[in-house]
């Protein structure tokens, strides 16, 4: 079942099953986001209410979300993750991808294995984005990494372009452990140049271990005027070198807000998998978030 823009319940989009792989709620009333206060227009609470307040009737509906730590201070991390699993049937959410300190290395055990005792926990991310280059490669951090990996549970990677040789180099150094890369690496839509992200994300394609999201485009372009066709050449890039059994829907709401509504990313998703097969269309909206994540569990 699933809760429409409406909040009526449905059965997804026409013949199809739709799983948001990354979506984000907060309270800011219960938890600190410090870098919120960079961002005046999300910092409030943002929760399933909100994203039902801003659909309207008559658009596709989500059969399960799984939310995307949303960055709170590290040490309210555990907190998040029972929050969000007490308002986790408002979504409803169907996997939790919480933080982790992997960089402390084999001291990260115990935060692991805390999160392995809440049963929506299905893997972790730690953001790299706002680090330097190399960040993953230490050592210490690998070995956190391990520690992922020998608990079954996924890595999510936000990166920008000029990290994903990074991501790379981990998939390498870890070929069990499971990576999702989030929002196809952050290519720098606005600059006008995809080459030096079209090389890197090609190598990185060639890691078994590694899907990609199909999400958080928008703010990549810096406008709110994006088109399907701007987006066009990167989304067509992904699908070549993953293929559609290795992509995943993603809306990042509500982080994306600022360029796009959350039905207007969908819907422009929509329009540009139109051609895809009935089997290809179901992996990059439900399949490949399944069985990465092992929603199904």
């Amino acid at each position: 079942m699933a809760i429409g823009r409406d909040g009526a319940v449905g059965t997804g989009h026409p013949g199809m099953r739709i799983i948001d792989a990354h979506l984000h709620v907060w309270d800011t009333d219960r938890l600190g986001y410090d870098w919120l206060r960079e961002v005046p227009t999300l910092n409030r609470p943002m929760g399933f209410a909100e994203l039902a307040a801003e659909r309207l009737s008559g658009a596709a509906h989500i059969d399960g979300f799984v939310f995307v730590q949303a960055d709170c201070r590290p040490e309210q991390a555990l907190t998040e993750v029972d929050w969000v699993t007490t308002i986790s049937a408002e979504g409803p959410t169907v996997g939790i991808v919480a933080f982790a300190p992997l960089e402390h290395g084999d001291a990260v055990s115990a935060h692991l294995d805390a999160l392995g005792e809440r049963a929506l926990v299905v893997g972790v991310r730690r953001l790299l984005q706002s680090e330097p280059r190399g960040f993953s490669e230490s050592h210490v951090f690998r070995a956190g990494a391990r520690a992922l990996s020998s608990r079954s549970l996924v890595f999510d990677a936000c990166v920008t372009e000029d990290q994903l040789d990074d991501v790379t180099a981990l998939a390498d150094a870890i070929p069990t452990l499971s990576i999702v890369l989030d929002h196809l690496g952050k290519p720098d839509i606005a600059s006008g140049s995809a080459d030096t992200w079209r090389q890197a994300i090609t190598e990185l394609a060639r890691r078994p271990n590694v899907v990609c999201k199909v999400s958080g485009l928008p703010p990549q372009t810096g406008s709110p005027a994006w088109s399907l066709e701007t987006l066009r050449p990167y989304l067509d890039t992904v699908l070549d070198v993953f293929g559609a059994d290795r992509l995943l829907f993603g809306s990042d709401w509500p982080a994306s807000s600022g360029q796009t509504t959350y039905d207007r990313w969908l819907d422009g998703v929509l329009e540009w998998a139109a051609p895809f097969s009935a089997d290809e269309r179901a992996g990059l909206f439900s399949e490949t978030a399944s069985r990465v994540y092992s929603l199904d569990r």
